[in-house]
């Protein structure tokens, strides 16, 4: 009988080649073309973008100086010259009330939602409403809060503007919300639980911290959004040329509002004043982008 017995030395083993060029040409055809579709895409995007980008600028830039970020709106629209402080003031106070309002409702709701909620009827409704009153258009969400507040408090004040932003705010923060929830591992709530936490506690000490930088993104995102609506400003809030810091008494103004005052009047003066009001919308919304992207780098779970 005659025993096998193995090499005292096997031979070694080489390696498969998988690099590029070892693939066949119809794969390396497909994966070229699939490379060039993408990269066309993104020049496709990022050029309407840069134009736009570049415009704001240049336009919006021979306005910029001290007195119309800080002087008031002139009445004459005819008349060249600052400034758009008041509006200023107005989109900090409206859109931030509102932020304050609808990203707190939005988180917690996503937090019942994907912790709690699961596939229940009453979490399927939020869920489908959510996704409702995220094709709502804006200025729907501005006649609701014409309708249900300004008509009984009988004025127009940039709390009820705050509230019809918030109201634009609160599906897309939900629903981002959830998201970012979902893609926390489940191994972490598993370990905090099997160390004895309870479902809050390892919800606002484990899940949070895992998810507050994608969380962070979408309520830029709806702030952003916020920002820049005209419609339910103009429905809700009125007019005002001087600054009000009153939120509730009163008309007020935002800086898109006055993109739009402005932009559509026949005169020099007021395009110029468009421009310039679009620039600084979008400098404020960088530079709060920026502030939460610290903070949020900040409280994160860090890996090691």
């Amino acid at each position: 009988m005659t025993v096998t017995t193995p090499n005292a030395a096997a031979a070694p083993r080489t390696a498969p080649d998988l690099s590029r060029h070892s693939l066949p040409l119809g794969r390396r055809f497909r994966d070229r073309f699939a490379t060039v579709l993408i990269a066309a895409a993104l020049l496709v995007a990022i050029v309407p973008l840069g134009v736009v980008v570049y415009e704001v600028i240049t336009r919006g830039g021979s306005a910029m100086s001290l007195d119309f970020l800080t002087a008031d709106i002139p009445h004459d629209y005819r008349a060249f010259g600052p400034g758009m402080g008041p509006a200023i003031t107005g989109t900090l106070l409206i859109t931030g009330l509102a932020a304050l309002i609808a990203i707190p409702l939005g988180v917690l709701g996503a937090i019942y939602l994907n912790e709690y909620g699961k596939q229940s009827p009453l979490a399927r409704f939020i869920r489908t409403m959510a996704d409702v009153m995220t094709g709502v258009p804006s200025i729907m969400m501005g006649l609701f809060i014409y309708v249900m507040w300004v008509e009984n408090v009988e004025t127009k004040s940039g709390f009820a503007g705050s509230l019809a932003l918030a109201c634009l705010m609160l599906p897309i923060v939900i629903r981002s919300s959830e998201e970012m929830l979902r893609l926390v591992p489940d191994e972490l709530r598993q370990a905090s639980a099997a160390l004895g936490a309870r479902k809050w506690r390892t919800t606002l000490t484990v899940v949070l911290p895992s998810a507050i930088s994608g969380i962070t993104s979408g309520s830029l995102l709806a702030i952003a959004r916020a920002a820049g609506e005209t419609a339910p400003i103009v429905v809700t809030v009125g007019l005002a040329f001087l600054s009000n810091p009153d939120l509730i008494n009163g008309g007020n103004t935002t800086l898109a509002a006055q993109i739009f005052r402005n932009a559509t009047q026949p005169f020099a003066a007021s395009t110029q004043r468009a421009w310039g009001a679009a620039l600084t919308l979008v400098v404020i919304v960088l530079l709060f982008t920026i502030i939460a992207r610290f903070v949020a780098s900040r409280f994160a779970t860090k890996e090691h």
